[in-house]
């Protein structure tokens, strides 16, 4: 992924936690948040997980898969519970 790309992900991290449509993504930055990790790197770490699936998207030429980015989220607290 493009770190030009991390503002404009960020900015749709910051609409998802508001948005009704995606309230695990809310879920998780509390999660994250109950882990330790401040708020600003948790978002940023939610990006690139946005940003992830976006490119996979690009690269296969489907879908956004709602369901990869969901558990692509939820790993977070699995991989940086050992980092805290």
């Amino acid at each position: 992924m493009n770190d030009d790309l991390l503002p404009d992900l960020l900015a749709a991290i910051e609409q998802q936690l508001t948005s009704p449509q995606t309230p695990y993504v809310e879920k998780t930055l509390a999660r994250l948040i109950r882990l330790g990790i401040e708020e600003s790197e948790a978002k940023i770490q939610m990006a690139l997980c946005l940003g992830e699936e976006m490119d996979r998207m690009l690269a296969k030429h489907r879908a956004f898969d709602e369901n990869a980015y969901r558990a692509d989220l939820a790993a977070l607290s699995m991989d940086d519970n050992s980092d805290s």
